[in-house]
């Protein structure tokens, strides 16, 4: 039975696999990649991937897009009528995936290695283990995003070499120093920040989108929430653009009325324009190489090594070869690499013959709260003293022996926490709990503990604590104090997954898309003034061939759909 690598994007996501010893993409629909957006279709419908994200800007209250970003929190969101936690959503993503490669393999598919980025808390790999619990996915790896890249590329270079591999994807950025030898992928050192990424980008392009347009109109658009959809998909398409030309002009009509006309944006926007709109959130992005190059005591890598949707903009290619003088790499697909890596670890994890072993390391520190003495017997209490520090190759076991404050003490609450400030406070608390009943080992001595850290493959921490005095022992798989699924809920939202959905439709060209969105949006200007019962059944059939995917029924609606709109627009002219 085939174990299959996910990518679980914040924008997309993709499932990679060995077949007949090469990394191969399994197609989603007619692409590589799925965009990880779930919604629900007017009339109940339940959309994944590309049908959802081509009804976002039409109705953006029932789509759900970068819920990646709110894994390991206690946020909820809103579809269909009911709450939904970030887990349940990815769940929905993860089961297109495994729907579709059931369909392409020809075989159930029960196991998965998903990807993680490097710098997610344990909280958030949590939630990415109980997304595929929910999709009926035993997850048998959490990998690092940026090492399963390295891992893509470590197989078609056997050079002995170290790497910077500079992750920027949808949503998230992650640097890695990466050392390749003897078949060894070796991480030396992670960093990088879960809260950056393209989405970042749009949303900055958006802003100034809005803004071009109240200069024009006197209008504010950022109150409406369909306009925002449809300006945020404009400022994607044009980021994208922008990657091959000099200049994009941007027009999206009808986005308003004022007085009862019309108005429409039509802006030219210049990539010097659009890079400076975004160049402090790619300046920030050099702290996190300054960081794996002074932890991993490397200087100079050999190469580096491009990865994410969003390594496709000039300026970040210029930004890394000036920062490491370096030219970098992109001869693997920066939108494939990790999805690829992930299906490597998978087949070597399923046995596969494939000479290549991975080492990699926990990016935070991992420690618990102490009191400390200092000089004269001052208690400094709310210390943190770290038991694993960041950057440490896993799996790996560490001890260390406390003792309590005072000789009569027999209970401690031991709070574990991850991050590098000396307070503890300061740092993301992971869990606590009490240990209770201590005593000492010789009397009139004070009690000692040992507390053992012992962080596995997928960089999930265990904590054991064990009395030295009666050898009374307590272990517990961390939990982050963010909301989590119980086995219950686990058990209870697989029960809650709808039983049709449909994620993979044949990809609409985009330029059919927009025109749908131009008419779809002119329809109901029009329906507002105009009440027709012709003119809304197109409307319906536009907008279910819209979430089918159906182009032949699409172009037969908009066919339809223009003449109706000039006819019912020429007749309004004529009243006037």
């Amino acid at each position: 039975m085939t174990i299959i690598g996910i990518d679980l994007g914040t924008t997309f996501s993709a499932v990679g696999i060995v077949r007949d010893g090469n990394p191969v993409i399994l197609p989603v629909g007619s692409d590589s990649i799925m965009p990880s957006v779930v919604a629900t279709a007017p009339d109940g419908r339940w959309l994944i991937g590309q049908p959802a994200l081509n009804q976002w800007t039409l109705y953006p209250e029932s789509t759900i897009r970068s819920i990646k970003r709110k894994m390991g929190t206690p946020e909820t969101v809103l579809l269909n009528g009911q709450l939904y936690t970030p887990p349940q959503i990815s769940a929905l993503i993860l089961q297109a995936l495994k729907a579709s490669s059931e369909v392409h393999l020809g075989e159930p598919v029960t196991q998965a290695v998903i990807t993680v980025p490097a710098y997610f808390s344990d909280a958030q790999r949590q939630a990415t283990r109980d997304a595929g619990a929910i999709a009926g996915l035993d997850v048998v790896r959490i990998l690092n995003e940026p090492t399963a890249a390295a891992l893509a590329y470590g197989l078609v270079d056997t050079r002995d070499q170290v790497a910077l591999v500079y992750d920027l994807g949808g949503g998230t950025f992650d640097v890695s120093l990466v050392e390749f030898s003897a078949g060894v992928v070796d991480v030396k050192a992670s960093h990088g920040n879960t809260q950056l990424g393209g989405d970042d980008f749009d949303e900055r392009l958006a802003r100034w989108l809005a803004e071009q347009f109240e200069a024009q109109h006197g209008v504010d658009l950022r109150g409406d929430v369909r306009i925002l959809a449809r300006l945020r998909r404009a400022a994607e398409q044009a980021k994208i653009a922008l990657s091959a030309e000099p200049f994009v002009q941007v027009r999206e009509e009808y986005l308003m009325q004022k007085q009862g006309i019309p108005l429409h944006l039509d802006v030219e926007i210049s990539r010097p324009q659009f890079i400076m709109l975004i160049a402090d959130l790619l300046e920030s992005t050099k702290v996190s190489m300054e960081h794996v190059l002074k932890d991993s005591q490397i200087t100079q890598p050999d190469q580096v090594l491009l990865v994410g949707g969003s390594t496709y903009i000039p300026a970040v290619w210029d930004l890394v070869a000036e920062f490491t003088g370096i030219t970098p790499r992109q001869d693997v697909n920066p939108s494939e690499a990790v999805a690829l890596g992930a299906g490597i670890q998978a087949a070597i994890i399923a046995g596969a013959p494939i000479d290549a072993i991975l080492v990699d390391v926990t990016p935070f520190s991992l420690g618990i709260a102490v009191a400390e003495f200092s000089m004269g017997w001052q208690v400094f209490d709310g210390r943190f003293k770290p038991l694993i520090h960041r950057n440490t190759t896993i799996p790996t076991t560490r001890r260390e022996v406390f003792t309590t404050l005072s000789p009569t003490q027999n209970k401690a609450e031991i709070e574990v926490y991850q991050g590098e400030s000396p307070i503890a406070a300061n740092n993301t608390l992971l869990g606590k709990f009490m240990f209770e009943n201590m005593v000492a080992e010789t009397r009139g001595g004070i009690p000692r503990v040992t507390v053992e850290f012992d962080m596995d493959v997928n960089g999930m921490l265990t904590v054991n604590v064990i009395d030295r005095g009666s050898g009374k022992s307590d272990a517990i798989r961390v939990k982050a104090t963010q909301q989590r699924l119980s086995q219950a809920d686990i058990q209870s939202a697989q029960l809650e997954l709808p039983d049709e959905f449909s994620s993979a439709a044949v990809d609409l060209p985009p330029e059919m898309v927009r025109e749908a969105e131009a008419l779809l949006v002119r329809a109901e200007f029009v329906v507002k003034q105009t009440p027709d019962e012709a003119l809304d059944a197109v409307i319906q059939v536009a907008l279910e061939s819209l979430d089918l995917g159906d182009e032949d029924g699409l172009r037969a609606a908009l066919d339809e759909l223009t003449d109706l709109l000039y006819d019912l627009e020429d007749a309004g002219d004529a009243d006037e």
